[in-house]
């Protein structure tokens, strides 16, 4: 099975060219996929958040906590109140929002510069004022896997990036969760996504603060007959102040029901070529007129 070449539609001209079929390498990820798996080259400290609505000593545990859980992924991180002059930072704050309280988890390099923001679940306000160790270890392995997949597009960002990209901060990317398809479609697109796009020079966040542009996609699965389904993916690419930009458009026949469990390898082409076309959007848009 063969997965259409995207097909980018520009909003303010309504038009839109189709190119020929792509024939996917299926179950081979590539060097891309490879990439992620590097270990960051900066030590990360962690101080006990004084603004996260947690005694000192409940501070102390949840930066030992997350020390803990990102020293077990491979990444250099140390529960510290004085971190080196080199040492980038987690900084931890938590918001009050109705019965539940919000932890945040913002990277900042050893110049202070914010590089990219991760917020855990919410947190029954209750159970956070009481901050038994079991919620402390709950929120840092949920939050964990967040704060490794921001530092791996971090470093990607900057690896990608010139000097003086390097200086401005890389480009953030609001990643907004996917609707309408069945099975694991939904986190399995997005997890792509984040990849290819990282490898691309962009940070990827689920927050909104910071990030230029944001991106989202619509999943439609129709039945064509007893055998075939068609999967339409539409990717929307918007600006910070909600304007839409453009649109990157996927459709193919699939056999029926063979997306209702795992997409597997056809998340990964999907995301795969809608990256490209996600990019250009964005560079059409950062590019003066």
């Amino acid at each position: 099975m063969s997965w259409s070449r995207p097909l980018l539609l520009a909003l303010t001209l309504a038009l839109g060219a189709c190119s020929s079929a792509l024939t996917p390498h299926w179950g081979n990820p590539g060097a891309a996929s490879r990439q992620l798996a590097i270990p960051l080259a900066v030590r990360l400290a962690i101080r006990p958040p004084p603004e996260a609505l947690l005694d000192d000593a409940a501070a102390g545990r949840l930066a030992d906590a997350m020390a803990a859980g990102l020293q077990g992924v491979d990444v250099p991180a140390i529960a510290t109140v004085t971190p080196l002059p080199l040492d980038w930072k987690l900084d931890i704050t938590a918001q009050l929002r109705g019965a539940n309280v919000l932890p945040r988890f913002a990277i900042r390099n050893a110049d202070g510069q914010e590089q990219g923001a991760v917020e855990a679940m919410p947190v029954p306000a209750r159970s956070w004022a009481e901050a038994s160790p079991e919620t402390i270890q709950a929120v840092a392995a949920q939050a964990t896997p967040r704060v490794t997949q921001m530092l791996l597009s971090v470093q990607a960002a900057r690896a990608s990036a010139s000097p003086e990209a390097i200086l401005a901060g890389p480009q953030r990317l609001r990643i907004i969760p996917i609707t309408g398809a069945p099975g694991d479609g939904n986190t399995a697109l997005i997890s792509r996504l984040r990849s290819f796009l990282g490898n691309q020079g962009y940070v990827m966040q689920e927050t909104a603060e910071g990030a230029a542009f944001a991106v989202t996609a619509q999943v439609s699965v129709v039945t064509v007959n007893p055998a075939t389904q068609r999967v339409e993916i539409q990717w929307i690419v918007s600006r910070r102040d909600g304007h839409e930009l453009g649109r990157v458009v996927q459709l193919n026949d699939v056999p029926a029901g063979s997306l209702s469990r795992f997409w597997g390898d056809v998340a990964y082409v999907a995301a795969e070529q809608a990256a490209g076309g996600v990019q250009t959007i964005i560079r059409n848009a950062s590019t003066p007129g």
